[in-house]
């Protein structure tokens, strides 16, 4: 009986994917079972592949037209019995690093640590537990103990108010596609913010274009 961990791999970029999926081979413990290049192929892949961990970017196209992954980890995410979650990401926000622990994913590893983070995230969660690779650990600081951010747990509306924006549309824009007033609008993207810990112009475009909406 193959007793290894299966794994799947999911990052938009072939570079990144085959990368960690030619070195995680190298740990004979494990096996990379799938790989996709989506969030759509990913949930195919999770539904046809059996596996106990999934390695996945945030950064993907999403299922429903979403610019990422995120409404889709927060339905699988509740799922009682689902595997263990690891992501891989570059954000440098701690507020959003917070939001994914939030969302309850078991494992964050920043793509700048080295590679050997993923092995020891793979064993952690494996084991039930909790892995933040060293820089996304720095990032998080306080926050990595006690948890108290709203990130990543923004609305659907809010999430479809910052997908409208980042795609260069005004408020008053936004207001008239989804039948809503230009003051609901504002709200929902303050909120937004104020969740994220944003608290400028500049900040909200950094933070849009490190989770691939802008």
């Amino acid at each position: 009986m193959d007793s290894k961990i299966r794994i799947i791999v999911a990052d938009d970029h072939a570079v990144v994917r085959e990368g960690i999926r030619i070195w995680l081979e190298r740990d004979s413990r494990v096996k990379v079972v799938a790989t996709a290049v989506d969030t759509e192929s990913l949930a195919d892949r999770i539904d046809s592949v059996p596996c106990e961990v999934v390695i996945s970017d945030i950064g993907m196209r999403g299922i429903n037209g979403e610019n990422n992954a995120i409404a889709f980890l927060r339905r699988f995410l509740r799922q009682a019995q689902r595997p263990r979650v690891i992501i891989v990401t570059m954000i440098a926000q701690p507020q959003m690093l917070t939001g994914l622990l939030e969302l309850g994913v078991d494992g964050l590893v920043d793509k700048r640590d080295c590679m050997e983070a993923l092995n020891q995230a793979v064993i952690e969660v494996i084991d039930g537990g909790r892995f933040v690779s060293k820089r996304a650990g720095a990032l998080l600081g306080n926050e990595l103990v006690n948890v108290t951010g709203r990130a990543g747990v923004l609305s659907a509306r809010e999430w479809e108010v910052f997908q409208l924006y980042a795609s260069g549309l005004s408020l008053i824009s936004i207001a008239q596609r989804l039948e809503r007033s230009v003051k609901t609008i504002a709200t929902q993207r303050r909120s937004a913010m104020r969740k994220l810990g944003l608290r400028s112009e500049t900040e909200l475009i950094d933070y849009l274009r490190q989770i691939g909406l802008a």
